[in-house]
């Protein structure tokens, strides 16, 4: 996200990819404990990426924008593109490895999805598994395949930040990631980009496929859930990702998340 994000990371929390050439099936899982402040260096893999948190908060970070999965949702990372795996708290992650030719169906880009209960049950039984399951006509194949079905319809959420290409537009939104309690106007981004507002609101559209307002809106719930997982209490993150009414903030939570910050962090 930020560009100054990399020097605050530590070696201490860097994660090993993987050691992988290829998948000894069709589906392969992995179940890891995430420290805080874990996080991986840009990599990509000949095949589909599916993780999800039981517990804390992933954000996958692309060429494109950033993706998030607050708990019981996950993150969709296509085939040979580029990403980085980061936690802020600590994490319960589980992730599904799916060859590309398995899921044809999947659209090439990354995605945010619902984990629903039957998918999370599958997904646990599936990590009960040996890497090399039996296939053919076994038990354990038909559980691969429910669960490759299922992947297939989990319903796609807006939890993800697009960024732009336009470099001095990136700075923009690389000011406002890094400190989102920020009150300053389209009126004044514009006059400090030397550009109209409504010039400023078309291309921000153009690139993101977002307006300003709903793109920065987005900014600061998305920088609301470190806190939030932390414990922090609803005012204090309200306030810190630039909210000066708590219900004004609950209100926007809810209409991105689906849930209010009480019953997502309870949820977990």
């Amino acid at each position: 996200m930020a560009t100054d994000e990399h020097s605050s990371r530590s070696l201490d929390t860097q994660r090993q990819i993987p050691a992988i050439k290829a998948l000894p099936r069709a589906l392969y899982a992995r179940a890891e404990s995430l420290s805080q402040g874990s996080w991986t260096p840009t990599h990509s893999h000949d095949w589909v990426q599916f993780s999800y948190a039981i517990s804390g908060v992933l954000g996958v970070h692309t060429p494109h924008g950033s993706f998030f999965a607050p708990p019981q949702w996950g993150v969709w990372i296509p085939a040979g593109l580029d990403h980085e795996v980061v936690t802020s708290t600590r994490a319960e992650m589980r992730s599904l490895y799916v060859r590309r030719e398995d899921c044809e169906w999947a659209p090439d880009r990354c995605r945010v999805l619902e984990v629903t209960p039957l998918a999370k049950e599958l997904i646990k039984a599936f990590c009960q598994l040996p890497a090399e399951y039996p296939q053919v006509d076994s038990r354990e194949m038909r559980l691969v395949q429910v669960l490759i079905d299922q992947l297939a319809s989990l319903p796609e959420v807006g939890f993800s930040l697009p960024l732009p290409r336009h470099a001095r537009l990136l700075g923009l939104c690389n000011e406002l990631i890094e400190q989102p309690e920020q009150l300053i106007t389209l009126t004044e981004w514009a006059a400090r980009l030397s550009m109209s507002e409504k010039t400023l609101m078309r291309l921000f559209l153009r690139e993101t496929g977002l307006s300003f307002r709903g793109w920065r809106q987005r900014a600061r719930l998305l920088s609301s859930l470190k806190a939030l997982e932390e414990g922090t209490s609803v005012t204090s993150a309200a306030l810190a990702s630039g909210y000066d009414s708590t219900s004004a903030f609950i209100a926007a939570f809810k209409s991105l998340f689906g849930l209010t910050p009480g019953e997502l962090f309870r949820s977990q």
